[in-house]
């Protein structure tokens, strides 16, 4: 029986890990630069309401 080779799994799992931080860092990047330039896109949820006209109340 061959023995296992844990080196190579744990190399594995690190570079799996750098590759999703590396793409959570791009969507960061993406949303930080898309933010300023107003694309349309729906506001976060939780997010509070930029342009919306402030209603007087009734008299």
């Amino acid at each position: 029986m061959a023995k296992p080779n844990y080196q190579y799994e744990k190399r594995q799992r690190e570079l799996e890990k750098k590759r999703k931080k590396e793409e959570k860092a791009q969507r960061r990047a993406a949303a930080t630069e898309n933010k300023g330039q107003g694309d349309g896109a729906p506001p976060e949820p939780g997010a509070a309401p930029e342009a919306l006209p402030q209603q007087d109340p009734p008299a």
